[in-house]
């Protein structure tokens, strides 16, 4: 066995995965995290959990977790499966994303671990995982990661106040763990499932919800969307992304931004191409657009520009005086006509 620095520190708001570089400093943290790498480690040059596992296999993995600070320091670890997030990004740690209909297990019924545990002050202590295989063979890979935060580390977070709002940045490493049983390669395809209107970040958008079924990665993943209306070749909305990556047995709502245009009711196509490093796919499928989802999301698109009262009232304000005026010039000529014939 030997024994690795984990490189991959995490400080964000959701929790995500980055395999080799550090997003904060140590500094950030109470506590370092260590893994102990064993031996079915499938590329030792990793610095996560990387393995070759066997049918009902039972092993116990170690994470040794070390304070360096004068006061212990408690930890809630959490194991979740790798999702997908909708900027084609994988994550490892905690997420909302409900559990995709093709994946075989979750991660945390396989690996059990503690709750909670403490680190002394000056000193360290070993997080112990205990995995259990299912019974029956399976290719591919089950992916995911274990989250370390401390707990009732809000009190700690970092703050930092813009224009009244405080934002709250809280910090966790995820150590990320890849288990499979065999060498068969796993043939990689794509499913496209519900389109539909809605929103992101107050903005419309199309929403194109993406599937992979399979139990491997979509690597060097790109989309290339437009949407016509039905039977039309006019294109009135288009999205291009690359460099994406899917998780294995995952799916993400892949959105096609309208950029500040309404919705407007009516029957649509989408026309998606994707491909990945070894595989490509093409789609087409009809969608709705109802008049209440327009009414709806249209009301709360903070790009939409509604009605400019104040250029209204300026108008008839304008227009008012303009006819106060003619309104006075007329009535000094009819005067002075008045004038003229006594």
């Amino acid at each position: 066995m030997k024994k690795n620095t984990l490189l991959t520190i995490i400080g964000v708001l959701i929790v995500n995965l980055v395999w080799f570089t550090p997003f904060a400093s140590a500094s950030k943290f109470n506590f370092g995290v260590y893994t102990v790498i064993p031996d079915n480690q499938i590329d030792t040059q990793k610095s996560y959990f990387n393995l070759k596992m066997e049918p009902n296999q039972k092993q116990t993995l170690t994470i040794q977790l070390k304070n360096e600070t004068e006061d212990d320091v408690v930890i809630e670890p959490e194991i979740h499966s790798a999702t997908t997030n909708l900027n084609g990004v994988v994550e490892y740690g905690s997420t909302t994303a409900e559990r995709d209909s093709s994946l075989p297990y979750e991660l945390a019924d396989l690996i059990k671990t503690e709750k909670e545990i403490t680190i002394p002050a000056k000193g360290s202590k070993d997080l112990k995982l205990n995995v259990t295989m299912p019974e029956e063979e399976f290719d591919g890979i089950l992916a995911g990661g274990i989250t370390l935060e401390e707990k009732k580390a809000a009190s700690k977070n970092t703050k930092e106040t813009t224009k009244g709002i405080s934002i709250e940045n809280k910090y966790a490493y995820v150590v990320g763990i890849t288990l499979q049983e065999t060498d068969e390669i796993v043939k990689q395809d794509l499913q496209l499932h519900d389109v539909k209107p809605g929103q992101l970040n107050a903005r419309n958008v199309i929403n194109a919800t993406l599937q992979n079924p399979t139990a491997t990665y979509l690597n060097s993943f790109e989309v290339d969307a437009e949407v016509t209306k039905k039977g039309k070749t006019e294109v009135l909305y288009e999205s291009k992304k690359q460099d994406m990556q899917m998780a294995p047995n995952s799916n993400f709502e892949y959105p096609i931004a309208l950029n500040g245009e309404k919705f407007k009711s009516g029957e649509y196509t989408l026309h998606l191409k994707a491909k990945s490093s070894k595989e490509s796919w093409e789609f087409e499928k009809d969608f709705t657009i109802k008049g209440e989802e327009v009414k709806q999301f249209n009301a709360t698109d903070v790009t939409i520009e509604g009605p400019n009262y104040l250029a209204y009232m300026v108008g008839l304000l304008i227009l008012l005086v303009v006819g106060l005026l003619l309104y006075i010039f007329y009535s000094k000529k009819k005067q002075k006509k008045q004038q003229k014939i006594n």
